[in-house]
């Protein structure tokens, strides 16, 4: 399975702040948001990641993640001129994928909680054996976000995007995977009211076929907005709050990628190095000591 991380949009409710730059570049505490997104298809196991973005803000994502071999990992780049719909970024990402099966991931995904390696990898498996899988997590204003409904058995039946009268609190969150179907699919989807090619379509059409698993997410997980002002401050005070008590970093892609064993001891004391006149480059560093 390769990763797609769709990092463009022009972040309009968030302006000025990102009026000059791109909103997945806006810090959330100490990284990048964008971090926290690539964290995800790495604590997967997935080692080849599409960044898809605009070409100016490419040029930045390049100069921060370069090819990704730091990080064990093969990062490639490519751009999309408008934003025309988060499923576009699997008709982009077809070439790279090759038949692959793929992880889609939005860049402004901050998630957390206890066994996420362990759903996201089971998400994995069940999308390469053929299907998709989406992660469904309980929020107060579900007419937001793209929701589930389920039958009386507690089956998916159908995902409505921001209804007026949600069927579940259960929205969908921006983690997807899919088996190598889904570009076929995306292509075939007719563009919104928006213009936009819609991933609830997507989804709703491998639902059509009967192959769409979900997985919820239940208390012991934390997903957050970071799409205004309140919420991108309300993520970093979380992120400070949970890394001050636990003493642990939240997706730190050095960290991740040498406990899933993408790089050795040498290369984290290395990247440790370059940044240890920070707190960063010392947690980094305390692993290594403690190793």
């Amino acid at each position: 399975m390769k990763a797609i991380l769709m990092a463009g949009g022009s972040g309009t409710r968030l302006y000025p702040i990102t009026l000059a730059v791109n909103k997945h570049l806006l810090p959330i505490y100490d990284k990048p948001m964008i971090y926290y997104s690539l964290s995800i298809p790495m604590l997967a196991g997935i080692r080849e990641i599409l960044v898809i973005s605009d070409e100016e803000s490419l040029k930045t994502y390049k100069k921060l993640f370069g090819d990704g071999s730091q990080w064990g990992l093969r990062i490639e780049y490519a751009a999309q001129d408008s934003p025309r719909g988060i499923a576009e970024g699997l008709i982009i990402g077809e070439e790279f994928l090759d038949g692959d099966s793929v992880c889609l991931v939005l860049g402004d995904n901050v998630l957390f909680g206890h066994d996420l390696p362990k759903n996201l990898k089971k998400a994995r498996e069940k999308a390469e054996k053929g299907g998709a899988v989406v992660m469904g997590y309980m929020v107060k204003d579900p007419e937001r976000y793209g929701v589930l409904e389920f039958d009386e058995s507690g089956r998916p039946i159908r995902i409505l995007e921001k209804p007026k009268n949600p069927p579940s609190n259960y929205a969908v969150i921006g983690v997807y995977f899919y088996d190598s179907e889904a570009p076929n699919i995306a292509k075939k989807i007719k563009p919104s009211w928006r213009n936009e090619l819609e991933i609830t379509d997507v989804n709703n059409e491998y639902l059509e076929r009967g192959k769409l698993d979900v997985i919820k997410l239940g208390r012991g997980y934390a997903w957050l907005d970071t799409g205004t002002y309140e919420s991108l401050l309300d993520a970093g005070m979380f992120v400070k709050a949970v890394e001050e008590r636990m003493g642990m970093m939240i997706s730190s892609p050095e960290e991740i990628a040498y406990r899933m064993k993408f790089i050795n001891e040498e290369k984290l004391k290395l990247l440790g190095g370059y940044l240890n006149n920070t707190s960063y480059g010392k947690y980094l560093s305390r692993i290594y000591d403690n190793k």
